[in-house]
């Protein structure tokens, strides 16, 4: 395209930066009048154009966290410790916090620094004063930098980064903020057509039909040029987030098969988290260590339920001797967020008449356990559930519900191995073959409710097919995600490349 048409070929937008090219991109905008997206817009259509030349880049940029832009101000804890020092020599431990105006978490900070510099020891709970007043009052390396910042990463000393690198062990003090620069280079040709100095209006940017009705509006006019071969912006449709997408299809599989959806609170009674499951009041899983507790009683159920469960972990169920101990209603009346969706389950059975069965339901829906967050742990994850409540169902017709949700997932090969649960019996954990790792992965567990379980429930003991399996793990390994807290991360760019959930 010669340089006239070119000309003819821009727009607005385009003709109102031209006289700017030679500023940075917010120069640009309070010049010409428009906003950073136009700007940048426009700069592509102009590269497409050979008229300008867009070379970005990326630099990292060190700079104070939340508490590093506190501490500028008030100082940093081991500062504030040695001003009292200072005067005092010698103060106590338990002191500390108040008279340096710490948290318990800033004094153990300030502690571990001027211990490793050997600027205080600590002796029969006191911490005394290691150096004179000439080390005191020199500022740290630490002080120096956290002054210093927001600083270019790549343009830092070796000292710099080495200290930066400690910071960035204590919370929130210093972070790296990534940040693209654009540098705009006019090509040849761009110079010649800046020095033509076009005006905005010249040309007609479409046709209407009020420019039609006025004849003398357009004629002896040219219209803009358009370039149908220039590549223009990306358009990303609208989608459901995939993990909604993976529910969605695990929702489908259900229903097809006759189930009918479970559905209740995540914070939900100690009562239909444990007890009703049979779990006994002293378990383990019940502790802090495994349970997100919320302050606060639950409601209890009907007192006939209430009692039932009681009696079968005090002295047992239909030939069962319990767990021999003394229940406590109080302690069932604690609130947690539910650690797996069996609560539902429970709850369900609990909600039936005799005349409902036989009755199939299924949940899909987050948990929560008291897990320290990395790639592959996380303190929330989904759970899919399944019950089916039948004078006539048998393990066999367990083990066809599964291979039949499984194979329907995509998975060809499934095994069935003996496995143990508290609340079912028997019970079995499901493997499955994965074809690219070639080795069997374990993806959920199953069995038949205990008595135990359905008796104070349902009022007679009825066979209940119960399965449950975290559901994270089949959504990870589909969408070849490596770091499960990747799921919940809303990166809009990976959320455009996400493919749609197809089995």
């Amino acid at each position: 395209m010669d340089k006239q048409k070119i000309i003819e070929s821009l727009s607005p937008n385009e003709i109102k930066i031209l006289p700017h090219l030679k500023e940075d991109i917010n120069k640009i905008c309070l010049k010409s009048g428009l906003d950073k997206t136009s700007v940048l817009r426009a700069l592509e259509f102009l590269q497409n154009k050979n008229i300008v030349r867009i070379v970005q880049q990326k630099k990292k940029i060190a700079e104070a966290g939340v508490n590093g832009l506190l501490y500028k101000k008030k100082g940093l804890p081991e500062r504030r410790l040695l001003n009292i020092l200072r005067e005092k020599r010698i103060i106590l431990f338990s002191e500390a916090p108040k008279v340096a105006s710490l948290s318990d978490e800033e004094l153990k900070a300030a502690i571990g620094v001027l211990k490793r510099k050997e600027i205080i020891d600590l002796k029969n709970q006191r911490i005394i004063l290691n150096a004179n007043n000439q080390e005191i009052s020199k500022k740290s390396q630490e002080e120096i930098l956290i002054e210093s910042l927001p600083l270019d990463f790549d343009f830092m000393t070796k000292e710099q980064k080495d200290t930066f690198n400690v910071l960035q062990t204590r919370k929130d003090l210093v972070q790296l903020r990534e940040e693209k620069t654009i540098d705009i280079e006019i090509t040849l040709l761009g110079k010649e057509i800046a020095d033509s100095k076009i005006k905005v209006g010249n040309l007609i940017e479409q046709v209407t039909p009020e420019l039609l009705k006025k004849d003398s509006s357009w004629k002896g006019k040219k219209f803009r040029r358009y370039d149908v071969t220039s590549k223009v912006s990306e358009i990303s449709g609208g989608k459901k987030h995939f993990v909604s997408q993976a529910d969605e299809y695990v929702r489908k599989i259900w229903t097809e098969m006759g189930f009918k959806e479970m559905s209740g609170n995540m914070i939900e009674s100690s009562f239909w988290v444990f007890d009703a499951l049979f779990t006994p009041q002293d378990h383990p899983s019940r502790e802090m260590q495994d349970t997100f507790f919320v302050n606060g009683e639950s409601e209890l159920p009907d007192a006939k339920i209430v009692k039932a469960v009681k009696e079968s972990h005090e002295k047992g169920i239909s030939g069962s001797t319990g767990w021999k101990y003394s229940w406590n209603e109080n302690e069932a009346k604690k609130t947690v967020l539910r650690t797996h969706t069996t609560s539902l389950s429970v709850r369900t059975i609990a909600g039936l008449k005799k005349n409902d069965i036989p009755a199939k339901f299924f949940a899909i829906g987050k948990v929560f356990r008291n897990e320290t967050i990395d790639w592959k742990h996380g303190f929330e994850f989904y759970q899919s559930e399944g019950i089916v409540v039948d004078k006539n169902a048998n393990f066999r017709h367990l083990l066809g519900y599964l291979k039949q949700f499984y194979k329907k997932m995509g998975f060809e090969k499934i095994r069935f191995r003996p496995g143990f649960f508290a609340y079912t019996e028997p019970s079995v954990e499901i493997d499955v073959f994965h074809p690219e790792r070639k080795e069997w992965i374990e993806l959920g567990g199953a069995g038949m409710f205990r008595p135990e379980v359905v008796v104070p429930l349902f009022g007679e003991n009825v066979p209940v097919l119960a399965w449950g399996q975290g559901f994270d793990r089949i959504i990870t390994d589909y969408y070849k995600i490596n770091d499960l807290r990747e799921l919940y991360k809303n990166n809009i760019t990976k959320l455009r490349k996400t493919k749609f959930w197809v089995k």
